[in-house]
């Protein structure tokens, strides 16, 4: 909040000479004093400070964007009773730049947080409760995603699973009835109950009950894979409090929202990177006089074929050896994908290096082919090989970014892209959208899994 009410001050001070209002005047005190007040407020209303959305998820970004808005319109009340256009232009101005500002602070906190966590600092205590194989689950979800902040101390499960959850290599530290008890020996910050039949009925209510006022979380895991909070609601019917989750959207003002930001976004990008692209052009037709563009058929929406474009990083017989280096490397899977590929040239390897081989789709995203964001377009030869719930990356526009890129991105394994891209799938907003191509340029900056 401290940072907020700096930030709040700043914009005001930054927005003021673009005013002609000028500095050190009673005036200007007030209005610097009640924005140090107002703009934290705005972002508490907004829910920006809730202790569970810290370095999770998007809700906390959600929260200042919420809060721009709140703040604009707000500002428009006092604007239309004192009819002063000074204080509507002021909002427009100072609103936007203390959003952009606590962004930018969340965001730095966020990193370092992450760091912190991924050193074991700031985490939360966490003990799960459920069946040997639910257990097991939701222990390895947490383990593989420190970025949750969560480490697993041990697990609880009932009588009869024990030996099975021990075999299985879990930490089990007590049956289901010792959990109150455990969570004092073993000072736990927070309980994971698993959706399964070992903990409904009554369990998870009395269990509620007993952390009443022990200052612990009780987390429930619904078993829903891959969907997140925005979809998920509770609902009372009839007195009994059910979860309600909504379908995916793929069509309608959503579609067409994404596909308005991607020709705003990219028409300007194209615009002011064009004398890069040029330039990378040349330099990749003077390292052997191929051709410059590499086309490639890739399967898009729905099943869809189109044309991907990408800066030729390869010999021009690239693909002619592929088969042969496929049957040297049998364990690549069905993304191939080598460290020292011997068929990238001197150029290519600098193209790739900071993805800039990418850039020519810039043109397919204006054309509708892609999305800036948006699972990778695969080949028809692995979509062949998909199995069916891997089919669901096709349900939205093949993305020249997304969340592979910032995971990892040729570091991840087949399974764990799709997870992520299913995880997109089912979880899109335009919101994650924006995060991800932040993310995007310090994943590119950093060369983390690029080759």
């Amino acid at each position: 909040m401290g940072s907020d009410v700096l930030v709040g001050m700043a914009a005001v001070l930054l927005a003021l000479p673009v005013l002609d209002i000028p500095f050190g005047t009673v005036k200007t005190v007030i209005i610097v004093l009640g924005a140090a007040l107002a703009w934290p407020l705005a972002i508490a209303i907004s829910r920006g400070y809730e202790r569970s959305n810290i370095g999770v998820g998007d809700d906390e970004m959600r929260a200042v964007m919420r809060a721009v808005v709140f703040a604009v319109a707000v500002g428009a009340v006092p604007a239309a009773i004192t009819e002063s256009l000074g204080v509507v232009a002021l909002s427009v101005i100072a609103v936007p730049l203390a959003g952009l500002g606590s962004i930018a602070v969340r965001f730095a906190a966020r990193k370092n947080l992450h760091r912190q966590q991924r050193a074991g600092r700031n985490v939360r205590r966490v003990i799960v409760v459920g069946s040997a194989y639910a257990t097991a689950d939701l222990t390895s979800v947490l383990t593989r995603e420190p970025h949750a902040g969560m480490n697993v101390i041990g697990v609880c499960v009932p009588r009869s699973d024990v030996a099975r959850a021990r075999d299985a290599g879990l930490a089990v530290i007590g049956d289901l009835d010792q959990v109150p008890e455990l969570i004092h020996a073993y000072a736990a910050d927070a309980v994971a109950v698993t959706g399964s039949d070992a903990t409904r009925h009554n369990y998870l209510r009395e269990l509620s009950w007993a952390l009443e006022g022990a200052g612990v979380e009780l987390l429930v895991h619904p078993g829903l894979v891959e969907v997140a909070g925005p979809r998920m609601h509770i609902r009372p019917y009839v007195g009994l409090p059910l979860l309600h989750v909504e379908q995916p959207h793929f069509t309608g003002w959503r579609r067409f929202v994404k596909r308005a930001t991607d020709l705003a976004l990219t028409g300007a990008g194209v615009l002011v990177i064009s004398p890069l692209l040029a330039a990378l052009a040349l330099a990749v037709k003077l390292n052997d006089g191929g051709p410059v563009i590499f086309r490639q058929t890739r399967v898009g929406l729905d099943g869809s074929t189109f044309t991907m474009l990408k800066f030729r990083s390869m010999h021009v017989d690239a693909e002619a050896k592929l088969a042969e280096l496929r049957a040297g490397n049998p364990d690549i899977g069905h993304m191939f994908k080598m460290e020292d590929d011997p068929r990238i040239t001197r150029v290519g390897k600098f193209l790739r290096k900071f993805s800039l081989d990418e850039l020519p789709q810039l043109f397919n995203v204006l054309s509708g082919s892609m999305s800036l964001v948006g699972p990778r377009p695969p080949l028809q030869s692995e979509v062949d090989g998909y199995e069916d719930h891997a089919r669901r990356r096709l349900l939205v526009t093949p993305g020249l970014t997304g969340l592979w890129q910032v995971s990892g991105r040729s570091l991840l394994s087949w399974e764990e892209t799709v997870r992520l891209d299913l995880r997109y799938v089912e979880n899109w907003t335009l919101t994650l959208d924006l995060l991800i191509l932040w993310k995007t340029f310090f994943a590119v900056v950093a060369r983390r899994g690029a080759y």
